[in-house]
């Protein structure tokens, strides 16, 4: 199996407002998204995919969407708020239906890359330097055959 890995970054801010410590407070990250896409060593091909084609997909589909934004929880009230004062003001937001925190973003930055990219294999969302999230679907994707 051979594996290749393109990076992207954009900041965005978030909230976790059930959270226990000091991320219920707005803060932002300048998050690093680790596009890994496999393909078999049998299938006699030179390359998995073109770096280039990673970026270009990952730049429309994650970092035009989420770039500059406040990333809230549509489901919750009080991010829906924060959200709407921002907009008022004429600031970004990006909603989703689930809780923004790492382990969310990479399963869903990979379910939304995967139909353009079948040979995706994992997403790794770091917030920073050290602290990481990663997703596998189950069958670690579907492995481009040639």
């Amino acid at each position: 199996m051979t594996t290749v890995t393109k990076t992207v970054k954009f900041d965005a801010a978030h909230v976790l407002p059930n959270h226990g410590g000091l991320c219920r407070n707005l803060h932002g990250h300048t998050y690093r998204v680790d596009v890994t896409a496999a393909c078999a060593d049998d299938a006699g091909r030179d390359m998995v995919i073109d770096f280039q084609d990673i970026k270009k997909i990952a730049a429309e589909t994650i970092c035009e969407r989420f770039d500059h934004t406040f990333i809230y929880d549509a489901g919750s009230a009080v991010e829906r708020e924060i959200a709407a004062v921002l907009e008022r003001n004429g600031m970004r937001t990006a909603p989703v239906g689930f809780r923004t925190t790492a382990e969310n973003l990479a399963r869903y930055f990979y379910e939304t890359l995967q139909p353009r990219i079948p040979c995706i294999s994992a997403v790794r969302v770091l917030e920073t330097a050290d602290n990481a999230a990663e997703y596998r679907s189950a069958g670690g994707g579907r492995v481009s055959a040639g």
